[in-house]
């Protein structure tokens, strides 16, 4: 084993003593407690958080935990050190120089040393994650759903309709069936792009059969209330094609929820495995336990999962050789999400097409048009420096994955995408399902009024062509959601006289906007079952069967959700609608081999 861990020492740029560690044939606990009896120090099990002067400074020892001081009333400060082994042959000689200093010293693990830097430095961090974005860039935060500016054009507006409704019902009913009708009409500008570059996808790129020395990399996941599946959770993370001496994994969990943080250290995780815990101070969101915990992140890159995800093996590698190859304005990265549960029912059948024409089309088309991206709120890689000087996530926006996106691209960077994939479970029950959809279009209308807030400046952070296909993608989005109903009674109401004798003429414009009403509506299913078809493998597509038939009634669903979500920004916009989630039932061909996540293949028959 020694051998071994000297082995993996050359390779991987660590020392034998973290590869020892990381390996489990060692004790993190028992390593130190060895090293202090070598050093004729004394070894401190834990260490007392109230003994230590917090300072933003302190948070160097989150990162590379060695040394912190204890201030004691009774005596004199007492530094603790984790030394690492080449270390101790210089300490050995100081002491023997210097006996006089034995006492103002002790060991203690790395593990004990940042645990204690966490409770000492609590109170400050989470008023950092709660504040940092919204005073050091308050233009781009959502903590205010609406700027007195934008409060004014809206309630304008409104009071404009109302009277123009009272004074002229006709003209302005028929006004507001154009502007709508042409506004939906162009949000298929999108998608019908995404079909025609769909057919020229490609299969991924083989990965290096050697590494190298490769950096330290930081995987976060957020959990809440979510015993049910710590286990899978920690399987998954298991199996991450990665050297566990230069994996930081933390587990983000919320004060309070003791079972989950049971569950997780139940689960057996290993040496690089940190539950962190989050204070309960300011929105209890998902963004603000990531916040939170991005001061503790060690690595030169940070993912995101979310608890139920199933990430590939080898997701982490591609992630790193694409960095490495890409330009340097390329700040994060973005893996297909695939859902696995399809055959479980119409709702997560429609979920899977809705997904595989999201994460395999439109978001490639984007990144390959260099404009900005929507991330999705899992599998994202990010160089972790640039996300800190970027702000991180905003902790009052419930979609902080598409706010993100969108503000990478505005500060000069970009956001591409790779093929190896995370599996998820869809909803299968519309309440859930309900919920979870209300609170995307509440943070994706949280988006767009952030980034509206000074159009002009927008556009000259954008430019013309990326200021566009913003509005196609999160106001396209919206409308289509929120005026599907609308386009329907537009489309029938023309019809009516027809049931009858029909007249001896009809306006042009009724003829012109029942022609557009019926593109519109033929074109939008027309491109969502072509990008679903296009973008599932065959596999999914036997999961799927003829449940796609039901996709009318899930359009339907997706407008209820977003007119929901209006009510919400006004009532509560910054309420996270917690999603529950289950055990998946693992696709084992799936997550144990590659796989390209294209139709040209099938995940059990996939290669790099």
């Amino acid at each position: 084993m020694v051998a071994r861990c000297l082995h993996l020492a050359a390779r991987n740029g660590t020392g034998a003593d973290d590869e020892l560690i990381a390996s489990g044939f060692v004790e993190e606990t028992f390593y130190f407690e060895a090293m202090s009896r070598l050093l004729g120090l004394p070894f401190v099990q834990s260490i007392d958080a109230k003994l230590i002067s917090d300072s933003p400074h302190l948070d160097t020892q989150l990162i590379e935990p060695s040394t912190v001081r204890l201030v004691l009333a009774a005596s004199e400060p007492l530094t603790i050190i984790a030394p690492r082994a080449d270390q101790c042959e210089r300490l050995l000689m100081m002491l023997a120089e210097r006996p006089h200093m034995r006492p103002r010293f002790a060991i203690a693990s790395p593990t004990a040393i940042r645990k204690a830097v966490w409770q000492a430095g609590a109170k400050r961090r989470t008023e950092e994650a709660v504040r940092l974005l919204f005073e050091g860039r308050t233009d781009y935060s959502a903590r205010f759903v609406l700027t007195g500016a934008q409060g004014l054009l809206i309630g304008a507006f409104a009071s404009g309709l109302f009277s123009a409704l009272l004074m002229a019902p006709g003209r302005t009913l028929l006004c507001l069936h154009a502007l709508v009708s042409f506004l939906y009409f162009f949000s298929l500008g999108l998608r019908g792009l995404a079909v025609l570059w769909r057919v020229t996808a490609r299969r991924p790129k083989p990965l290096p059969d050697e590494d190298g020395h490769l950096p330290v990399y930081t995987v976060m996941v957020a959990l809440y209330r979510e015993t049910g599946v710590a286990g899978q959770l920690i399987a998954s993370l298991k199996r991450l094609n990665w050297p566990k001496s230069r994996l930081d994994v933390k587990i983000v969990c919320e004060e309070g929820d003791d079972e989950t943080i049971e569950a997780i250290r139940n689960a057996g995780p290993g040496p690089e495995v940190e539950i962190v815990v989050v204070p309960k101070v300011g929105p209890q969101t998902k963004p603000k336990a990531l916040d939170y915990a991005l001061a503790g992140a060690r690595g030169t890159y940070t993912a995101i999962f979310d608890a139920e995800d199933q990430p590939h093996p080898d997701q982490l590698r591609e992630a790193y050789y694409h960095f490495q190859s890409a330009k340097p304005d390329v700040a994060c990265l973005q893996a297909p999400l695939i859902i696995t549960n399809a055959d479980r029912g119409w709702l997560p059948s429609l979920f899977a097409m809705e997904y595989g024409a999201f994460f395999r089309a439109i978001l490639p088309l984007l990144s390959m048009m260099r404009m900005p991206m929507p991330l999705g709120g899992t599998s994202n890689h990010f160089k972790t420096d640039i996300l800190k000087r970027c702000g991180a996530w905003d902790p009052y926006n419930v979609t902080e994955d598409a706010d993100l996106g969108m503000r990478l691209y505005r500060l000069g960077y970009r956001a591409e995408v790779i093929k190896r994939h995370t599996l998820e479970d869809a909803p299968t029950r519309i309440g859930v399902w309900r919920k979870q959809r209300t609170r995307w279009f509440k943070g994706w209308m949280q988006t767009w009024l952030v980034l509206m807030r000074k159009p002009m400046t927008l556009l000259g952070d954008f430019g013309p062509k990326a200021f566009v296909v913003f509005h196609l993608m999160i106001g396209g989005m919206l409308i289509s959601a929120l005026a599907h109903p609308l386009i329907f009674v537009f489309f029938l109401t023309p019809l009516l006289p027809y049931i009858g004798v029909p007249p001896p003429e009809s306006p042009i414009i009724h003829n012109a906007l029942l022609a557009l009403d019926s593109i519109s509506i033929v074109g939008n299913y027309g491109l969502f079952l072509a990008l679903g078809s296009l973008s599932l493998i065959k596999h999914e597509k036997r999961l799927v069967g003829r449940r796609w038939m039901a996709f009318p009634l899930y359009w339907m669903l997706i407008s209820y959700a977003a007119w929901r979500a209006v009510i919400e920004l006004w009532l509560k916009p910054h309420f996270w609608n917690k999603t529950p989630h289950e055990a998946t039932r693992v696709m084992r061909s799936a997550v144990n081999q590659p796989a390209d996540a294209t139709p040209a293949s099938d995940f059990s028959n996939s290669s790099k």
